[in-house]
C-alpha cells in the first residue's frame, strides 16, 4: 500500500528521486506516468496501470465523444519510465510541462498509485478546495465508524 506525502526536487535533467518507502511498493524498476485529472501527474506501478487502463478502456466507447476525450487525455500521454539505480525517474518533458514541474515537487501516495505535483500547484489546490474538503468530510463522517 503506497501512502505518504513527500517533498522532492526535480533536477536539471528532469529526474525526480522517488522516496525509498514508495519505491519499495513498486515491483521491478518500470513505472507508468500519465496526466492526472487535476494539474498533476499520476504514477502507477505496471500492474496497477494495466488494471486501471483496461477498466477505463472497457468502460468507454470509441463511438462516444466524451470517451475519446478521456482516452486521449489519460491513456495516450502515458509513458513508461525506469527507476534508475539511484532511485530516480526521468519525467518526460511533455508531462513536466503539463504539471508545471520545475523544481520543488510533492509526491502523494494514494494506496494504488501516486500523484506528482509542483509544490505551488498543490498548495493552490489545497487552498482552493479547503471548503469543499470540509463539506465532503462532514458528509462522509456520518458513514464511517472507527
Amino acid at each position: 500500500m503506497i501512502t505518504g506525502e513527500f517533498r522532492c526536487s526535480l533536477d536539471e535533467k528532469g529526474r525526480l528521486l522517488i522516496p525509498a518507502r514508495m519505491r519499495a511498493e513498486v515491483t521491478g524498476n518500470v513505472v507508468i506516468l500519465t496526466r492526472g485529472v487535476e494539474n498533476c501527474l499520476w504514477f502507477f506501478p505496471p500492474e496497477e496501470w494495466k488494471s486501471f487502463s483496461e477498466k477505463l478502456i472497457g468502460s468507454t466507447s470509441l463511438f462516444q465523444e466524451e470517451s475519446r476525450l478521456i482516452q486521449r487525455r489519460m491513456i495516450a500521454p502515458a509513458q513508461e519510465t525506469e527507476i534508475d539505480k539511484a532511485g530516480r525517474i526521468v519525467v518526460p518533458p511533455t508531462l513536466r510541462e503539463y504539471a508545471d514541474l520545475k523544481k520543488e515537487c510533492i509526491i502523494l501516495g494514494l494506496k494504488k498509485y501516486m500523484e506528482i505535483w509542483s509544490e505551488s500547484s498543490y498548495q493552490a489546490y489545497l487552498d482552493e478546495n479547503e471548503a469543499k474538503f470540509k463539506e465532503a468530510a462532514e458528509k462522509l463522517g456520518g458513514r464511517i465508524t472507527l
